[in-house]
């Protein structure tokens, strides 16, 4: 016999009761829109920066909450969750996390490449294309020998708030007695941290801290007890700042909206170059990863996928994946039941090392400028621009347009300016939301991916810990949620 659809009013009430918060973010999602739209075309003259700003003050707040959470939660997830583990499994489960981000990554490159050679959307010419904003003078090597700097931190303190990078200072001409500048590995070397988030180097210290925790046994309990605790907290607080995000949203998206420049930009060359952006984009994040959790887990990924909407809408609002850390790990755990050893291990790490969308974008990018300039590739130089895009996505923070910095690296792979990322830029601040929304959907299924296949060694753990199968609590943070309504 078939199942009859129960239409009672209280199986309604249920129902509406269950996807609440979904159906709250999509109404805002949808009214910054409808809002952003009115209030952009409701007079002749442009919005200036301060009205923009106004528009956009209570979305401000709220992502300025979320990103309050960041630094509680990365630390305190990755210590409890790495101190509680044994040794072997957590190496188990890091390799595992590791070799998916590599593969993903790497998948993400190749379709890129794949896409912009099969549609090109370069034309041979700039023609139509407006420069945007100034490239920062950056050498390849610089870039790349920051990332190991940046994952040992000299300061904690200072890692929470800023991030080191190594500058290169244009010789002035006067001074140099002729018409022509040296190449950039003669310029002056300088030190500067830039006002953004060291998630790398704290991500190095809670993992090594959690590792020796582990090792310390019944001494390090104390200690590990407390980032439990703190982790536990920080998952209450999500909870709680998660029913006020489709307020948030909608302010957010309103601002956007009135801030875009011209919407005819998404028209002509650069119009084909974000179509392929987005392409690639959906095809990697709805079609290649589920492909991929399909034939490891041999578990459909639709309902996987749909749990975790909320994290996606606010990846693309807030342009950070860094920032919707907190409500990927609420999704995860209170949504697909995902043990909470598993999430606050993996994600934490991938938000700060898997960067799928951005490799793609990279990728992307770099073929079709030089597309743009007429440039002709070598097979040489795609494989030398897939392995840069793929480092370049790695060193990436989880921060809003940090690619744009990356980007010089690769497009100094194949000879071409740091100069002509200014092609791109009109764009790059809507594709940026796009390309997050895919880390944090890639962060989210390489998490469920690795449960699944840890599962029978957690199960185990868990036996020889408690001589019963006992996982973490993952409700926490709605049970609290729950009582304080009462």
């Amino acid at each position: 016999m078939s199942r009859r659809l129960n239409c009672t009013p209280s199986a309604v009430k249920d129902a509406l009761k269950a996807n609440l918060l979904p159906i709250l973010t999509v109404s805002g999602v949808t009214g910054g829109v409808v809002l952003g739209l009115i209030l952009r075309y409701s007079r002749n003259e442009p919005w200036t920066p301060r009205e923009v700003m106004y528009v956009g003050y209570i979305g401000e707040l709220f992502l300025r909450a979320l990103k309050a959470l960041i630094i509680p939660l990365i630390v305190s997830s990755l210590v409890s969750a790495i101190g509680s583990l044994d040794l072997s499994l957590s190496k188990k489960i890091g390799l595992r996390a590791v070799a998916y981000y590599l593969t993903t990554t790497v998948l993400a490159v190749v379709l890129g490449i794949i896409l912009v050679v099969s549609i090109h959307p370069g034309k041979g010419s700039d023609e139509g294309i407006t420069k945007v904003g100034e490239a920062r003078s950056v050498y390849t090597p610089d870039l790349l020998m920051d990332l190991p700097r940046n994952f040992f931190p000299p300061n904690l303190i200072q890692a929470c708030f800023e991030t080191h990078k190594t500058v290169i200072v244009e010789p002035k001409l006067s001074e140099m007695g002729n018409d022509s500048l040296p190449p950039k590995e003669e310029w002056d070397i300088a030190s500067e941290y830039a006002r953004a988030m060291n998630i790398m180097g704290l991500v190095s210290f809670a993992t090594f801290l959690g590792l020796a925790l582990s090792t310390l046994g019944a001494k390090g309990k104390p200690l590990l007890d407390f980032f439990q605790s703190l982790s536990d907290a920080s998952m209450v607080i999500t909870s709680w700042l998660i029913w006020i995000s489709p307020i948030g949203i909608l302010f957010l998206v309103a601002s956007m909206m009135i801030e875009m420049e011209d919407f005819s930009v998404m028209l002509g060359q650069l119009g084909m170059y974000f179509g392929t952006v987005v392409l690639g984009i959906f095809i990697h994040g709805f079609i290649v990863l589920p492909f991929l959790y399909t034939v490891l887990t041999r578990k459909l990924p639709f309902r996987f996928l749909a749990n975790m909407g909320q994290a996606y809408i606010t990846a693309f609002a807030t342009a950070s994946s860094s920032g919707t850390l907190p409500v990927t790990f609420q999704c995860l755990e209170e949504k697909n039941k995902i043990d909470s050893r598993v999430t606050r291990f993996v994600i934490p790490i991938g938000a700060t090392i898997n960067m799928d969308g951005t490799a793609l974008y990279e990728a992307v990018a770099a073929i079709f400028i030089a597309q743009v300039r007429g440039l002709a590739l070598t097979i040489g130089q795609v494989v030398a621009i897939s392995i840069t895009a793929t480092a370049a996505a790695i060193g990436a923070a989880g921060i809003p347009q940090a690619g744009l910095v990356t980007m010089v690296m690769v497009l100094d792979v194949v000879g071409l300016p740091a100069e002509d990322m200014t092609l791109i830029i009109a764009v790059d601040w809507l594709l940026d939301r796009f390309r997050t929304m895919i880390n944090v959907l890639g962060d989210s299924i390489g998490a469920g991916l690795v449960y699944e296949l840890s599962k029978k060694e957690l199960e185990q753990m868990s036996i020889n810990a408690n001589g019963d199968v006992e996982r973490p609590s993952n409700e926490i943070g709605m049970d609290a949620v729950e009582s304080s309504k009462m």
